[in-house]
């Protein structure tokens, strides 16, 4: 479901999209993607909004055209798993910056993130 917030233009927030659903496999390498009509009509924004941001996929290369066939996913899985691992970094920076700007030190931050990833682990559930 596409959700826009005030805080930053439309189409940056479409291109972090249409990236999420390529790295998270929702969009295959090699798919074809609906028109940008339709893309556009699914989002609710303005087919020239929806226009700017694919073709901002197109130059980073995450999005090629095929004349007269349409806009394709890259089937490049190296740079979608590059993206995947850049914009997890950066989630990971910005998480970090937020537990140091409350007076967490690095080794508290480590040990949070560990006691929860071993309760994530299956069959862990509710240990402490």
């Amino acid at each position: 479901m596409w959700e826009f917030k005030d805080d930053r233009p439309i189409y940056l927030q479409i291109i972090e999209y249409v990236k999420l659903r390529i790295i998270s496999g929702e969009y295959a390498p090699g798919g074809k993607l609906l028109s940008v009509r339709e893309l556009a009509a699914e989002a609710s924004v303005n087919p020239n909004t929806m226009q700017k941001a694919l073709g901002e996929l197109e130059r980073e290369g995450l999005v090629f055209t095929r004349r007269t066939m349409g806009r394709f996913i890259t089937e490049d899985k190296n740079m979608i798993e590059g993206i995947k691992k850049g914009l997890a970094m950066g989630h990971v920076h910005a998480f970090f910056e937020k537990m140091q700007s409350m007076g967490l030190e690095k080794s508290e931050i480590l040990e949070l993130v560990t006691r929860l990833a071993e309760k994530q682990q299956p069959g862990k559930e509710g240990e402490e």
